[in-house]
């Protein structure tokens, strides 16, 4: 078994209780994000593909750790030399929103699993992830619907690779029709108590689903990236 399918597997058990929005599921998109954008960049793709892999191995929301200590104990485990290592905690670091705002990855690698981790905040699985952790920490679903505002409408200018910003692009224009549509399902004044005179009078019609279905072509390739093996030394 190559190092990679034992990164997945480390994962898969790590995050087997895991059903907000944070779990293996969204590790495996933040890979398959990755090695994509990784196909039209000059880059280390061992260094990008493990970093995607344990890049939550160590989020302080999911686990009780310090300096990166469950994906450290993982690549010691499996031979992977110091400096190597190290490149790897780095780009992991580089991921989180909070404590990279305003700072860009130093490295291409860095960079790289940033965007992929970020395009998993958006778009249609950004929507599910946002009500599933949201439901699990007692938020309301407008509480969850202001997080759209405060972090994820900002994620599409952010990004740093030209691929990483052309698949953004969709997937932030679904979240604002999520947006427009939820504002008016949520009328309910003018819904359910009318308006007060004919002026007032609701025009704005909501796209057919067929028309919405025609609007929107996924960016996101079919089928899952190939496995970058990496053998032990």
């Amino acid at each position: 078994m190559c190092l990679i399918d034992e990164a997945i597997a480390y994962i898969r058990e790590l995050f087997k209780e895991n059903a907000d929005g944070h779990g293996f599921d969204h590790s495996m998109r933040v890979y398959r994000n990755a090695m994509f954008i990784a196909e039209g960049v000059a880059c280390d793709r061992q260094i990008v593909g493990l970093a995607a892999l344990l890049h939550d191995a160590d989020d302080y929301k999911l686990f009780n750790t310090a300096e990166n200590a469950n994906a450290r104990s993982f690549l010691a485990e499996h031979g992977v030399d110091r400096e190597t290592a190290e490149r790897i905690i780095a780009a992991i670091n580089a991921v989180s929103f909070s404590k990279n705002r305003d700072r860009k990855p130093e490295t291409v690698e860095g960079q790289i699993v940033q965007d992929a981790d970020r395009l998993d905040a958006i778009g249609a699985v950004g929507i599910a992830r946002t009500f599933a952790y949201g439901g699990k920490h007692g938020r309301s679903m407008d509480e969850s619907v202001e997080h759209f505002h405060q972090k994820l409408l900002l994620l599409k200018d952010m990004m740093n690779t030209a691929q990483a910003k052309k698949m953004a692009e969709k997937r932030h224009q679904l979240m604002e029709t999520f947006l427009r549509n939820w504002e008016k399902e949520n009328e309910w004044e003018v819904i359910i108590m009318g308006p007060k005179d004919k002026e007032q009078e609701w025009t704005d019609e909501i796209p057919d689903e067929e028309e919405q279905d025609n609007e929107y072509e996924p960016t996101y390739r079919d089928g899952s990236a190939k496995n970058e093996c990496w053998e032990e030394t």
